[in-house]
Formats: C-alpha cells, sequence, structure tokens
C-alpha cells in the first residue's frame, strides 16, 4: 500500500477534486484501485444524497467535514460523508458533486497495488456498483 496525501483548496469540489487527482495518479502510474483513509476539514456548501433518495438535497452554510469514506476506482468513485452545522448537528450521506471546500479539506487517500476497482450497472440495485479484482 502507497499513501498520497491531498490538501484542497477554497473553492474546489470535493468530489470533482477526488476524481481528478485520482485520474491524474493513475495516468502517471499508480495503481487502478485507492480508498480514502482519512478526511477532515470545511465545506461552504454540500450535496449529499440519503439512502432511497433519488436527488441530493443541497445545503448552504459552513459545514465541517467529520468523516469521508470510500473508493476511487477507473471507473469513478464511491464516496460518503458526514458534515457538522455551527450547532453540532450531524448528517451525512452520498457524496454529490457540489461539496464545495470552505477553508481547506485535508485527505489521505490508499493506493491499493494489485488491486482494480471498476464499475459496473448491477440488475439488482439499478446502480453502478464496485466490481473489484486483484490483478
Amino acid at each position: 500500500m502507497d499513501v498520497h496525501v491531498l490538501r484542497l483548496q477554497p473553492g474546489d469540489d470535493l468530489r470533482g477534486a477526488l476524481e481528478a487527482a485520482f485520474r491524474d495518479l493513475h495516468a502517471a502510474g499508480a495503481p487502478a484501485a485507492a480508498c480514502v483513509v482519512s478526511a477532515v476539514g470545511s465545506l461552504s456548501q454540500a450535496v449529499l444524497r440519503y439512502a432511497a433518495e433519488p436527488q441530493g438535497l443541497l445545503r448552504v452554510e459552513a459545514l465541517e467535514l467529520l468523516t469521508l469514506s470510500g473508493t476511487l476506482g477507473v471507473g469513478g468513485v464511491h464516496l460518503h460523508a458526514s458534515v457538522a452545522d455551527a450547532r453540532g448537528r450531524v448528517s451525512g450521506g452520498h457524496v454529490m458533486p457540489g461539496c464545495v471546500v470552505r477553508t481547506t479539506a485535508e485527505i489521505v487517500l490508499a493506493l491499493l497495488p494489485g488491486w482494480s476497482f471498476e464499475r459496473a450497472l448491477d440488475a439488482g440495485t439499478g446502480f453502478k456498483e464496485l466490481v473489484a479484482r486483484r490483478l
């Protein structure tokens, strides 16, 4: 396992920046699979999709990024996050485009040599689900 550390800047889209960073790492020879090990930071807005909901919910307010977990692969990313508002109320869900970094987001990725993460439509769920292959 190799580790890569990212610091996202104010205004960066959390999901988009992670997708771009992974794409660049893979193009430079990094493995075709990674996972989020650690993440902290803040968001000025978040778009999180809750279980069984078709759309994400936009929250425009100062939020602390408490957790971020997920997988990154050549076929896409699957990320979940929890955030807290100024009163400490916590919510979480599937990370959609539109989660905008407020001050910083410090992300630690584990690059997983010997693995490939892809996504394929699963007839049972109706979603593109993880297809993990040992190389």
